[in-house]
């Protein structure tokens, strides 16, 4: 499913009071679940892949690789089984491939599709349309990928098939998940060797699960690289719960007094865990219950405890390893005694929305003060009043506002939340059986 358009709008209503209890599972890791499809897809054999996430971002991958000839059976109640078509498999869809609102649908197929002997168009909805495509597309032009984006280097994204692709090594300018695993994905067709250096460390999910699948992947410091030719192997894979989802109860229950909860089997990856790390420098109460292994992942239960919060300057070091997560973080600092201080996130400027000036705005609409700058943001924290919020159709502001519900004075009411299905499908119901008083509106009315 890709959220269309047209279709009518969806607000939340938070009621304030309410804190957050139980033991639950939040839906499947994202970035797992694209990665999964697309390698699985790329397997010889079959996958059975258990906790993919039934997103419209992830389903969008998904249709992405039907549309190219891949059978998926599924998905049902998080389970897919994909018959893999091998590297060279994939045959051209019958028109552009619309991945919705899904940059990492996009960036990461722009690398795929750059190996292919077809042709290919990439496209999105509006908002997708808008951000920015050339830190993926300018280096995979170094590797001979021919890729044609609009003026502003924007997409559609037209690209040639049957080009030689050839290795490089790579050093990113900025740290990005999406770039790199963009390179490694296009390594796999390349002649020689494709090496990527990352400035500082971010989600490795593409270099374990290429592992996973019987690829190997060399690493070297901050170098990770593959060579072409290889071939993936098909087999079972279980995708751990989301962090970047569990981050909104996290912040929940750490803000509303008296909270004391369990989230299960959630992915700890080392690359992921920078927003465990901002909430206990912010002295939350966060254990790490059950340590184990899933698929090639640390995944742990999560038990969060009401504990008051004092603001920090953010070490620029954990940045790359919390981007998704600072929505979330936004609304602890908001709740936290003191300011809170974060530079070096400038990448907040160019996802779903511009996260920096839309949480800004959002803070001060319901009573925050919050100084957006170049590359990150100052909050002071103080009293959430209640007000109006505009969450610009981005999914992780308006989550991120509705925990912010449970400690604030007045009703806040979110705009523009249908995308929240895109990464969290049921998050409304979740939220309410854990203890938010949390509404979804259709034309002014709950449902």
């Amino acid at each position: 499913m890709i959220v269309s358009q047209s279709a009518p709008p969806v607000d939340f209503q938070v009621h304030p009071g309410g804190a957050l209890h139980g033991r639950f599972r939040v839906p499947g890791d994202k970035s797992m679940s694209h990665r999964a499809v697309m390698l699985g897809a790329l397997a010889e054999g079959d996958t059975e892949v258990s906790g993919f996430l039934e997103g419209a971002d992830a389903l969008a991958t998904l249709e992405a690789f039907r549309r190219m000839g891949v059978s998926i059976e599924g998905p049902r109640h998080g389970e897919l089984r994909i018959r893999g078509v091998g590297l060279h498999g994939l045959r051209a869809a019958d028109g552009p491939l619309d991945v919705g609102n899904s940059g990492t649908s996009m960036r990461l197929l722009a690398g795929l599709l750059a190996g292919q002997r077809f042709d290919s168009v990439l496209t999105g909805d509006d908002s997708l349309r808008r951000r920015p495509m050339g830190r993926v597309t300018e280096p995979l032009a170094t590797m001979g990928a021919r890729i044609e984006a609009t003026p502003e280097g924007t997409a559609p994204l037209h690209i040639r098939g049957d080009q030689s692709l050839q290795g490089v090594r790579y050093e990113m300018p900025v740290a990005s998940a999406q770039v790199k695993s963009a390179l490694l994905l296009a390594g796999l067709y390349a002649d020689g060797e494709t090496w990527v250096h990352e400035p500082a460390p971010t989600r490795d999910h593409t270099e374990r699960m290429l592992q996973g699948f019987g690829y190997p992947v060399q690493r070297q410091g901050a170098w990770s690289g593959v060579s072409g030719g290889g071939r993936l192997q098909g087999g079972a894979l279980d995708v751990p719960a989301d962090i970047s989802s569990a981050a909104f109860f996290l912040v929940g229950a750490s803000i509303a007094a008296g909270s004391d909860l369990v989230l299960e089997h959630v992915g700890i990856n080392p690359t992921r865990t920078g927003v465990l790390d901002v909430l206990g420098h912010m002295g939350a109460d966060i254990e790490i219950r059950n340590r184990r292994e899933s698929g090639g992942e640390e995944v742990g239960d999560l038990r969060v405890q009401a504990r008051p919060l004092h603001g920090l300057t953010i070490p620029e070091r954990l940045v790359p390893l919390a981007i998704d997560e600072f929505p979330a973080l936004f609304i602890a600092a908001a709740c936290a005694h003191g300011r809170t201080v974060l530079t070096g996130a400038r990448e907040l400027r160019v996802k779903e929305s511009d996260r920096i000036a839309v949480m800004a705005d959002g803070l001060a609409a319901v009573g925050i003060h919050a100084e957006p700058r170049e590359d990150g943001i100052v909050i002071e924290g103080g009293r959430i009043r209640g007000g109006t919020v505009d969450s610009h159709g981005d999914h992780r502001i308006a989550m991120a506002f509705a925990m912010a519900g449970l400690v604030s004075e007045a009703p806040i009411t979110i705009r523009n939340c249908r995308n929240v299905d895109t990464s969290f499908p049921g998050f409304v119901v979740l939220a309410r059986e854990a203890g938010a008083n949390v509404e979804e509106m259709h034309d002014g009315e709950a449902q």
